[in-house]
């Protein structure tokens, strides 16, 4: 097997034709649309091509080619960007070592064709990262500045998750996952910020990360590469957050609930679907802010994006109109319909935390309503057992739990896999609340279809597809006799 060549890791010149491995996936398509929004000539494989991607590029006009083989590098393009679902035993992998074409990464590709000549404000973290890298780039539009961004998630503003302005500014969502099989850096490190958002840092990514340690060295170097003349905005109520954001050698604004920081917020309340509350600046009252989406994670999400505002030059009212008219993100607290009573909202949400505040925020939204909590464990993480023993306080706001048992995960001893059956009746046991597993979606589907009331909120939670289950809810809901 012959390796790439890192002498070729770069582009060249003068490039017209790029080919994208594994062009199939929501950031690389992205990059694909972006690129040929730019007049390169585009064209790309995968092995699984099927909606909405497929059709997303289709609609698009660039070619894509169903499995990965030497064939598809004909005619030869002048670079090849690789995604990081690509193996180093992948056939086209292989063929591009021979063929000696430049090659990059997604982040690589995105720093080179856009980044570097922008300023750079990356937000990243173990959560929050897609809202708030939504908010800013929605704020920033709002207020004139017409930016460039590339986001995990469909920003409604856009309908989309990326977008080239001619402002200076570019907004990336910063991920600490891997880069490429020829890279094992953090994509996060390409990103070249100039400031940052640092949300909150845990355990997570089992499959590359080995433990908390680990998590931590990364932060270390993404904040690290913030210049002197540079900012880091970070949530020092979170004590990972606040030792890495001690190392900087750029100023640091910290914020969060803690009226000892640069930046805090107190008096959350929803009124009409509607979240305000009062921002601080340094222990003084500093405005009145308001957003459209639930929770107290998500104020404090704006709560950073408000300080990376004015630090740019924006003044509160500006600010707060940026947040209060973001529309929000697809499968962040969506709501995907409401049939016969019943409301039916799609959440990203799967690591412990992120369940236990999503929860938490639609309980306080939904005063006085039933709250049905549906999970699939589906992450590398969530699959294993290490945070078998956290989920169980993590669904303590809902009033029912059901969950969905994970598909098994390969090369991992049995002992070490997480149990929803055994989550199920810890929640039963530890938290008194009704809950129960199943071992497949269809039996879920029909147990919701005989349990679910006229009123009751039902939030599904998942990173992934969930076989379809909102809208297949919805359907039986809606054919279910009144």
């Amino acid at each position: 097997m012959t390796d790439l060549d890192p002498r070729l890791n770069s582009a060249p010149e003068n490039v017209a034709h790029i080919h994208i491995m594994g062009i199939c996936g929501t950031a690389m398509a992205a990059l694909a649309g972006m690129l040929l929004q730019s007049g390169y000539i585009i064209s790309g494989s995968d092995r699984q091509v099927y909606p909405p991607m497929s059709d997303f590029l289709a609609q698009l006009g660039i070619p894509v080619c169903n499995g990965y083989g030497p064939e598809n590098l004909t005619p030869r393009p002048d670079l090849v960007i690789v995604g990081n679902v690509i193996t180093r035993s992948n056939p086209e992998a292989v063929a591009l070592a021979e063929a000696g074409i430049p090659y990059l990464s997604l982040p690589q590709a995105l720093a080179h064709f856009y980044i570097r000549s922008l300023t750079s404000l990356v937000v990243a973290g173990t959560h929050g990262k897609t809202t708030t890298s939504s908010l800013l780039a929605s704020a920033l539009f709002r207020a004139g500045f017409d930016p460039s961004f590339m986001i995990g998630g469909i920003v409604r503003e856009f309908a989309g998750n990326f977008r080239i302005g001619a402002g200076r500014y570019f907004v990336a969502e910063g991920d600490e996952y891997d880069t490429a099989f020829f890279d094992k850096g953090s994509k996060f490190l390409h990103y070249q910020p100039k400031i940052a958002i640092l949300t909150s840092i845990e355990f997570d990514h089992a499959d590359i990360f080995a433990d908390l340690d680990a998590i931590k060295r990364t932060f270390r170097k993404f904040v690290a590469l913030i210049p002197e003349d540079g900012l880091l905005v970070a949530c020092l109520d979170d004590p990972n957050v606040a030792e890495i954001a001690a190392e900087a050698r750029c100023p640091v604004q910290g914020y969060g609930l803690n009226r000892s920081l640069e930046w805090s917020l107190d008096d959350v309340r929803i009124e009409r679907g509607i979240t305000h509350f009062t921002a601080w600046r340094s222990g003084e009252k500093w405005a009145e802010l308001s957003v459209r989406l639930p929770g107290r994670h998500n104020c404090l999400n704006s709560l950073a994006v408000t300080a990376v505002l004015q630090h740019i030059g924006l003044g509160s009212e500006a600010i707060n109109e940026g947040l209060h008219t973001f529309g929000g993100v697809k499968r962040r607290q969506e709501i995907r319909g409401i049939e016969g009573g019943v409301t039916v909202i799609d959440d990203f949400a799967h690591h412990p935390t992120a369940v236990r505040e999503t929860l938490q925020a639609l309980k306080a939204a939904y005063a006085g309503q039933r709250l049905i909590a549906v999970f699939e464990p589906r992450t590398n993480s969530s699959r294993r057992a290490i945070f078998q023993k956290d989920y169980v306080a993590a669904f303590a706001a809902a009033d029912v739990v059901y969950l969905r048992e994970p598909m098994a995960l390969a090369n991992v001893a049995e002992g070490e896999l997480f149990s929803s059956a055994q989550l199920a009746a810890d929640i039963r046991l530890l938290q008194h609340l009704p809950a129960e597993s199943f071992p497949d979606t269809d039996r879920l589907l029909s147990h919701l279809e005989t349990v679910l009331q006229t009123g009751d909120i039902v939030a599904i939670l998942s990173n992934g597809g969930f076989d379809n289950i909102h809208v297949r809810l919805l359907e039986l809901l809606k054919k279910r006799p009144n």
